[in-house]
C-alpha cells in the first residue's frame, strides 16, 4: 500500500504566520520609540532630477524666448554680434525678453535623471566584489596547490600566508594595507581595498581548494599517472574537475561573504553601499528606511548568487 503523502499546507501557513509576526514585531518596536516612517524621502537616494545651470557666455541681452512645451529656447545677443541659444526648463527661466545679461549670469536650468548615492554605492560594491573575487579565486587556487606541493618552501610560505590572514581581522588588514603598504607604494584607496579583500578571500579559497583536492581519493591520481599523464596533467584534467564539484558550495558561501565584507572598505573612505547609506541617513534622517533599503540591495546581489550556485551544483551532480 502506497504511503499517504502528508499535507504541506499547515507548514506553509505556519511559515507565513511567523513572517507576519516578525513584521508586526518590527512595527511594534518602532512604535515604542515613536518613530515616524518617512518612506517618501527614500526614492531620491536611488534616482533624482539633477539640475544643471545654463549661463550666459558673455555680456549682452535676451533677444527672444520661445516656449517649447516644458522647455524654453532662449536666444541671447552677445557682444560681437553673435548669438547664444540655450534650452532651459520653462519654470526655471529667470529673465524676460530685452533683459540685459552679464557673463556667467544664470539663465535657467536643465533637468535630467541621475543616479542617487545608493545606486552609486551599489555599483561600487559590485565592481569591488567582482574584482576582489576574481583575484581572490586566482590567489586561492595557487595557494591551495602550494599547500599540497612537495616543495617545502612553497608549502611553508603558503601556510604562513593562510594562517596570518585567517588569524587577523579583515579590518586590521585593510588598515595595514592602506596606511602602510599603500602609503609606501603610493596606491589609491580603491586599489588598496580590492587588494586587501582579494588577499583575505584568497586565503580562505586556498583552504577550500586544498580540502577539495584532498577529498579526491588517491586512486584517481594513480590511475591518471598510470595512463601516462604527468602530475600537472593529472591535477588539471582529473583531480581539479572532480574537486570543483565538491568545493562549489563553500566557494559560493565565501563569495557571498565577500560581498558583505566590502562594507569594511568604507573605513578608508571608499563610498560603497554601506557608506552611501550612512551618508543618506545624515541628510534624510530616515534611519530605519535607509538601512532596510541597504539590506535589501545586499540581498539583491547575494540571492541570485546563491541560486546560481545551487543550480550549477545540481547540474554538476547530474553529470556524475
Amino acid at each position: 500500500m502506497a504511503k499517504q503523502k502528508k499535507a504541506q499546507w499547515p507548514w506553509h501557513l505556519l511559515t507565513g504566520l511567523i513572517l507576519v509576526l516578525g513584521v508586526l514585531a518590527i512595527w511594534y518596536s518602532t512604535s515604542l520609540i515613536s518613530y515616524e516612517w518617512r518612506w517618501n524621502r527614500v526614492p531620491q537616494y536611488f534616482a533624482y532630477h539633477a539640475e544643471q545651470a545654463q549661463r550666459a557666455a558673455d555680456y549682452g541681452s535676451v533677444e527672444s524666448i520661445s516656449r517649447q512645451g516644458s522647455d524654453a529656447l532662449v536666444t541671447l545677443s552677445v557682444e560681437g554680434g553673435e548669438q547664444q541659444q540655450l534650452t532651459v526648463a520653462s519654470d526655471s527661466l529667470q529673465l524676460s525678453e530685452g533683459d540685459d545679461v552679464a557673463e556667467g549670469d544664470v539663465i535657467g536650468v536643465t533637468r535630467h535623471w541621475a543616479a542617487g548615492p545608493l545606486l552609486w554605492g551599489l555599483w561600487t560594491t559590485l565592481w569591488i566584489s567582482v574584482a576582489a573575487g576574481v583575484f581572490g579565486l586566482l590567489i586561492g587556487l595557487v595557494t591551495g596547490l602550494c599547500r599540497l606541493s612537495a616543495n617545502p618552501t612553497l608549502r611553508h610560505l603558503s601556510t604562513v600566508y593562510v594562517e596570518l590572514v585567517r588569524g587577523t581581522p579583515l579590518l586590521v588588514q585593510i588598515f595595514i594595507f592602506y596606511f602602510f603598504i599603500g602609503t609606501v607604494l603610493n596606491l589609491s584607496r580603491e586599489f588598496a581595498g580590492v587588494a586587501a579583500l582579494a588577499l583575505f578571500t584568497g586565503a580562505y579559497v586556498g583552504e577550500i581548494v586544498r580540502a577539495g583536492v584532498q577529498s579526491i581519493v588517491r586512486g584517481q591520481d594513480e590511475a591518471a599517472r598510470s595512463l601516462g599523464l604527468s602530475a600537472a596533467q593529472s591535477m588539471r584534467h582529473v583531480i581539479l574537475p572532480q574537486a570543483f564539484k565538491r568545493v562549489l558550495p563553500p566557494l559560493a558561501g565565501q563569495f557571498i561573504s565577500l560581498v558583505k565584507d566590502t562594507s569594511l572598505v568604507s573605513v578608508i573612505a571608499i563610498t560603497e553601499l554601506t557608506k552611501s547609506g550612512r551618508e543618506a541617513i545624515t541628510t534624510s534622517f530616515s534611519t530605519f528606511e535607509i538601512w532596510f533599503c541597504v539590506a535589501a540591495l545586499y540581498l539583491v546581489i547575494n540571492l541570485p548568487l546563491s541560486q546560481i550556485a545551487n543550480r550549477l551544483e545540481r547540474r554538476l551532480a547530474q553529470s556524475d
